[in-house]
């Protein structure tokens, strides 16, 4: 059964001038979950129908996404979607623009200057990587998620607890230097690493929805808390994991995290009432899984209404750059260039050469032609590098977050409860 434990915090920065709530010592109580595996989920019938609706929908998105734009486009503008919101949960403000043009930058392999990009850009990459480390059917291992927790901190002032499980308490909310007024506990370090192999495994299984495991998941992975950093963005990604290893987004990740940023309040207590004291059998606890269930599911297909958004503008943007363009060439640079802008909006000759799968001449004249139409526009990124953006399509990615950022949906009638790009 789940319970709370007492323990004792001795402080160790007594006589430092820090405040007394900052260095006192104090009598704290850390939360044990239950074990995954082997436990017995009920869901109730409106939750269990929530849960179907939202498979339908992110099945729905990975089936019909060739009907409207290039799926490789949209996937990646959607994983970077999806990696932004992530960091931003955690504090890690950066707009559409900002962080295309640090893409660019590192890409040129030039010396990173932005810090906050840089974390963002280290989200990305932790989630590409585990995307593609997963296919239907494949096992979710504790190794791959501290490769993917190795990946998210490098480069970082905390890149030595990269891929390392903590070994000591942490906590959530209240002081930085003692957990005497903590929010909430995870579970003490010694019991950290089986909670986490119990975990892996139960990603493994089949029993359960798979929208209903990556929920049960999500919360789990958030209360062991396994990492001293960087827990809310691999608990996220672990999401998309699952949804991929049972074949629901073997393509397309529905960038669930932008409206669990969105409805934060709802999230947080979603999360808290998972953690039930006692029985998993009780009242409380059952009741607790499904409206943490009930809510995940509404995100999913929320996230899957705003993405098809997103793909409907994309697509209609490809029809009119042909439209100004003229007769196009089938598979030409310049027609491929035009299915890949939805998903590398800022791009350089060098970079498109390498998406388009040609040379640096051809790539180069797809993009003259396309700037000498408007469709894209000189930048400098860096000292002294040349890019090309396509600002209608960052326009497009930044009405997409701000329409993540709304409760119903729609900045015009329901404003953002959080931080959002301005529009361009």
């Amino acid at each position: 059964m789940s319970k709370v434990v007492k323990r004792r915090w001795r402080s160790d920065v007594g006589g430092t001038g820090l405040p007394r709530k900052d260095s006192r010592s104090c009598d704290y109580q850390a939360y044990v979950p239950d074990h995954l595996m082997g436990r017995r989920f009920f869901l109730e019938g409106e939750v269990a129908a929530d849960v179907a609706d939202a498979e339908a929908a992110v099945t729905r998105l990975n089936a019909q996404a060739t009907a409207l734009v290039d799926t490789e486009a949209l996937a990646r503008i959607l994983l970077r979607a999806e990696a932004v919101a992530s960091s931003r949960i955690e504090g890690l403000e950066i707009g559409a623009r900002r962080l295309l043009h640090a893409e660019v930058v590192r890409g040129m392999t030039e010396a990173a200057s932005d810090v906050t990009a840089t974390e963002v850009l280290n989200n990305i990459d932790a989630m590409v990587f585990a995307v593609d480390s997963i296919g239907a059917g494949e096992p979710i291992t504790v190794n791959l998620l501290l490769d993917m927790h190795r990946r998210l901190l490098a480069g970082t002032r905390l890149e030595q607890y990269g891929g390392i499980v903590r070994d000591q308490q942490n906590w959530i909310g209240g002081s930085a230097y003692n957990p005497c007024s903590a929010v909430f506990v995870p579970p003490p370090p010694e019991l950290v690493d089986d909670l986490l192999q119990d975990l892996c495994d139960f990603s493994c299984t089949d029993d359960l929805p798979a929208v209903a495991q990556a929920a049960i998941a999500h919360a789990q992975f958030e209360t062991i808390h396994p990492f001293v950093d960087g827990n809310g963005r691999i608990g996220r990604a672990l999401i998309h994991l699952i949804l991929r290893r049972r074949g629901l987004a073997l393509r397309t990740l529905p960038p669930v995290s932008l409206v669990l940023a969105t409805w934060a309040r709802d999230y947080i207590d979603g999360l808290t009432l998972f953690r039930y004291v006692g029985s998993p059998a009780s009242l409380s606890a059952i009741d607790g899984f499904n409206t943490w269930i009930g809510r995940f599911a509404s995100a999913c297909t929320r996230s899957v209404a705003d993405a098809t958004t997103y793909e409907e503008r994309a697509a209609e943007l490809e029809l009119e750059w042909r439209e100004r363009l003229g007769s196009v060439r089938a598979n030409s640079g310049t027609d491929i260039l035009l299915r890949i802008l939805p998903g590398a909006p800022i791009l350089t000759a060098d970079s498109a050469a390498t998406l388009l799968g040609r040379t640096y001449k051809p790539a180069a004249a797809a993009i003259e032609r396309l700037v000498e139409v408007g469709i894209l526009r000189q930048i400098n990124v860096g000292r002294r590098n040349k890019a090309f953006e396509a600002p209608e399509v960052i326009a497009a990615f930044t009405a997409l977050e701000r329409q993540l950022a709304s409760p119903q949906g729609d900045t015009r009638t329901s404003e953002p409860v959080r931080t959002v790009p301005r529009r361009h």
